[in-house]
């Protein structure tokens, strides 16, 4: 492999399209784990994805949607929340928050606004966990709505993995 491409030479060289995250490029090539251990935004998830024990499954051949929050939406939970789930005994609500954030199958923007316009508003998708996100657009872009109702958005969308998509929103969903 040459250490230096000629202008337009493409032999041997990766030429991923990989949109930044947490300051880091996110390739299609990798999986989702295998991303988003690199996103500085995304610390407490991959803690949390570790403690939970879902390593595994995230890095599997999927398809997955995974709706990922940022540290800051962690943070915005009531203090103490994060470090509670992170504890063992806490490990079955964590994965059952966790997987509220992933939907089987890969689901781009464009389709997530294709099931808005066509169930008039509002979509709803089913999530490994079993409970329902719905989807519907506001003058912010994408709002994602969890059964609580709590509201976030997308804030990076269609970040492509070899085993999937995520789309980066700024709430944590709670079923």
């Amino acid at each position: 492999m040459p250490a230096f491409a000629a202008p337009g030479d493409m032999s041997g060289m990766h030429h991923e399209k990989t949109v930044q995250v947490g300051g880091a490029p996110m390739y299609p090539s990798k999986n989702i784990i295998q991303n988003a251990v690199n996103s500085k935004d995304h610390t407490t998830l991959v803690a949390a994805v570790k403690a939970a024990g879902l390593v595994d499954t995230l890095s599997g051949p999927g398809p997955f949607t995974v709706f990922a929050p940022t540290n800051e939406a962690f943070a915005a939970l009531p203090a103490g929340t994060v470090d509670n789930l992170l504890k063992p005994e806490n490990k079955t609500t964590l994965t059952k928050v966790l997987t509220y954030h992933v939907v089987p199958g890969k689901i781009t923007s464009a389709d997530l606004l294709a099931l808005i316009r066509k169930d008039g508003g509002k979509a709803k998708v089913k999530t490994v966990e079993g409970d329902w996100l719905t989807f519907s657009k506001d003058a912010k872009g994408v709002a994602i709505t969890d059964d609580k109702g709590h509201t976030g958005h997308v804030t990076i969308a269609d970040v492509n993995q070899s085993n999937g998509v995520i789309h980066v929103i700024d709430t944590v969903m709670l079923p």
